[in-house]
């Protein structure tokens, strides 16, 4: 097994580090760093700036505009990345529903919507999560009822992030019933957000902000071209979805930033005379933290090993998602030790000494973060799918 880059694959990390040092706006890189709210054109910026660059979807076929980088060049071009401080590429179009369409989507369908995703034209939101529909997401309710040539489709999504700025949303529809099991009876359809009929009501999060919302669907009238490989057969396309899903969710890049500012942030502070970074007990939980990311880099060096020799790693492979998120719940938690009382309040304070833009961003920082170990399936749930496929438990 080997845990080391080899020196092409150094030298492709060293060209990513120097373009982004180049092309990153530092306006953006300011935002990331500091917590700030990014507008969808903050997002589209990014993303238009990666397209123009050809770097926008590294994993899409060449004849779509990949880059026909390998699985190690693909990671390391992520991580270097959230390294530098640079936009999240919003995942739903580029890395979900156009996955989707590559492996099942008919060619009208690949040749209407992948050039759109690829550009920013479109911006795509997920419509799985129901109320009473999470974790256990095939008893979703929301049907849809073919008449004709469309489907009308009438229910409720919940928790759709960034479904306001959707133009798009791809959806989990009950086409027909669960006759033994509740994963029968399942379509995937793809919505125009325009479309009459449906209503996005917004859902404030306990950081103050608007970034999931309800979306309601009262007999919306969606073309039947817009159904996604076989009717009543979508279950196997959202099972394929969430893998792709849950492989995005341990940031390690973003978390070995985010440490070093803790690092440089808690030599700056001071508790009883000397700098916080000194003290005993929070020095050995940053210790600690620091430790379990180097564990989760050198896990996810194994996996991409695995990779090289087109072994794709199997059930395992929910460890990055656990201890990825759960790591970057503890950095926050941290950062909110280090400032101490001043975490709490959610917008700079008038006349507080030292109170600056990244400290007001970390207490709704903390709050927006308590989410990671649930979405993508919860922690507990990639728990269980290990301990049935990888332990035989």
């Amino acid at each position: 097994m080997d845990l080391n880059y080899s020196p092409a694959e150094r030298a492709f990390r060293d060209e990513v580090r120097a373009w982004l040092r180049e092309n990153l706006p530092a306006e953006l890189r300011e935002k990331v760093v500091d917590y700030a709210h990014l507008s969808k054109d903050d997002l589209l910026r990014w993303h238009r700036i990666l397209a123009k660059q050809g770097w926008i979807a590294p994993s899409w076929p060449r004849e779509w505009g990949g880059t026909d980088w390998n699985v190690v060049q693909r990671y390391i071009f992520e991580e270097e990345c959230g390294y530098a401080g640079a936009p999240p590429l919003i995942p739903f179009g580029l890395s979900m529903c156009a996955p989707v369409l590559l492996k099942f989507g008919t060619d009208a369908q690949k040749k209407r919507f992948l050039p759109r995703i690829y550009d920013g034209d479109d911006f795509w939101c997920q419509g799985y999560s129901e109320p009473g529909s999470g974790s256990d997401l095939a008893s979703l309710k929301t049907r849809a009822v073919r008449r004709g040539e469309h489907y009308a489709v009438t229910g409720q999504k919940t928790w759709t992030t960034l479904a306001h700025y959707a133009d798009w949303i791809f959806c989990l529809v009950r086409t027909g019933g669960a006759e033994d099991k509740k994963q029968e009876g399942i379509s995937f359809l793809l919505i125009d957000m325009k479309t009459p009929g449906i209503t996005v009501r917004p859902l404030i999060l306990m950081d103050g902000e608007h970034e999931v919302n309800e979306v309601f669907f009262d007999d919306v009238k969606v073309p039947a071209e817009n159904l996604v490989f076989e009717e009543n057969k979508g279950w196997t396309v959202a099972k394929y979805l969430l893998g792709h899903e849950r492989m995005n969710t341990a940031r390690i890049g973003t978390s070995k930033r985010e440490m070093e500012t803790l690092k440089e942030f808690a030599a700056r502070q001071v508790k009883d005379g000397r700098p916080l970074i000194d003290d005993p007990r929070f020095r050995d939980r940053l210790s600690r933290v620091e430790v379990e990311l180097m564990a989760l880099e050198i896990t996810n060096l194994r996996f991409l090993d695995q990779l090289r020799g087109a072994r794709a790693p199997g059930a395992e492979v929910s460890m990055l998602k656990i201890t990825g998120t759960e790591i970057q719940q503890a950095i926050t938690e941290l950062m909110m030790q280090a400032v101490g009382p001043m975490a709490q309040p959610f917008a700079a304070v008038e006349g507080a000494q030292g109170f600056d833009a990244f400290m007001a961003g970390l207490a709704p920082r903390y709050c927006n973060f308590r989410k990671t170990s649930i979405y993508a399936g919860s922690n507990e749930i990639q728990r269980n799918i290990i301990a049935k496929l990888s332990l035989g438990l």
